[in-house]
């Protein structure tokens, strides 16, 4: 299978892409604008594989992505390319309308032009796979059962609203269209080659330095944490065996509060590199919440589990301990990108 994805030097992008080298026979196309969050390194061994190619390219420019649809000719398409972090979304919404929106707007549309061009055989197997968020569904109380596939959408922020927007419109080409896309949704990310603005990687790099760990209101908000290489294998076992018009909710069954999740990462530390000052919990600092923050997220997996034959293989102690030992053992890349682009400054705040 060739398949065209985007946004392959971001997070999960570039796990999905080290998944489909090791794992599969495909070939992928990353086509990725490389915004302040993307590393080029993080494909790791994939330009040495014979399977890999990329093109710098941003999916706002449809008639680039024409283009790159015509050269490549891909089976299907991966979409990941995303403004994601919630706090930036607060600070300047307007970049998040422009990726999300309108940029999966002008790849439907290329994509749906190139489709049309295909044998009847090869329109029947292309695929549009759109890779969203559980944050589209809003938030839920204490006791409240987990989202589905069927949870109605509620977005609270600009960067969920500007998922949600990008989820309808994908819906809208399969009925309107015929072109035949699908979605996945899922819980909150972690793990290798995280941007570390993001809670873990924040977390754990401020814990290495001997930094104040923030920590968001009483950190009693809750998340469904999920190691993104095995949401990287759920990912593409759903391009190769998704359903057009279906929706494929993944997650880890592993919910944890905020703080349960810092002091996890601060006693597999201790243990791994431990401080001569003391415990790092000393370290957690409650900070003001950030406007609009959701108490809780969850998936109820059990649909994409059965349909896709797949199951999270790490559970949360086990990921976090690779996570933060990898974290030990590359420094210079975030080291690096403390120095150049981001310092760990707090975002967010704008309507405080």
């Amino acid at each position: 299978m060739r398949i065209l994805l985007t946004g392959g030097c971001g997070f999960i992008g570039s796990a999905v892409i080290r998944h489909i080298i090791k794992a599969t026979n495909h070939t992928v196309l990353n086509v990725d604008c490389m915004t302040y969050a993307a590393s080029e390194e993080t494909v790791e061994n994939a330009p040495d594989s014979g399977r890999y190619e990329f093109a710098r390219a941003n999916i706002v420019n449809g008639s680039e992505m024409s283009r790159l649809f015509e050269t490549f000719r891909p089976h299907a398409v991966m979409h990941l390319a995303a403004e994601s972090h919630v706090d930036r979304s607060i600070d300047g919404p307007g970049v998040f309308i422009q990726t999300n929106v309108v940029g999966t707007y002008s790849l439907l549309e290329a994509a749906r032009k190139y489709w049309l061009t295909l044998d009847k055989a090869d329109r029947e197997a292309f695929r549009f796979h759109h890779i969203s968020t559980d944050e589209v569904f809003g938030a839920l109380e204490p006791n409240d059962p987990p989202f589905t596939e069927t949870t109605p959408y509620d977005p609270r922020s600009p960067y969920s609203a500007s998922k949600a927007s990008s989820d309808h419109l994908v819906r809208a080409w399969y009925h309107t269209y015929g072109l035949p896309t699908f979605v996945t949704n899922t819980t909150n990310n972690y793990g290798i080659w995280h941007f570390p603005e993001k809670l873990i990687p924040l977390i754990t790099i401020n814990a290495i330095e001997g930094k104040d760990l923030p920590v968001y209101g009483d950190g009693a908000n809750v998340r469904d944490w999920l190691f993104v290489e095995d949401h990287a294998e759920a990912l593409v076992k759903a391009v190769e065996n998704g359903v057009p018009g279906e929706t494929y909710a993944i997650g880890a069954r592993q919910p944890r509060t905020n703080l349960e999740v810092v002091k996890t990462i601060c006693k597999v530390l201790d243990e791994l590199s431990p401080d001569a000052q003391g415990p790092r919990e000393r370290l957690i600092r409650f900070v003001t919440d950030r406007p609009g923050h959701d108490f809780r997220y969850e998936i109820d997996p059990t649909h994409a589990e059965k349909a896709l034959d797949w199951k999270a293989k790490h559970d949360f102690e086990t990921g976090i301990r690779r996570t933060v030992q990898w974290y030990l053992d590359n420094r210079d890349w975030w080291e690096a990108i403390r120095a150049r682009r981001y310092t760990g400054n707090r975002l967010g705040t704008a309507a405080e």
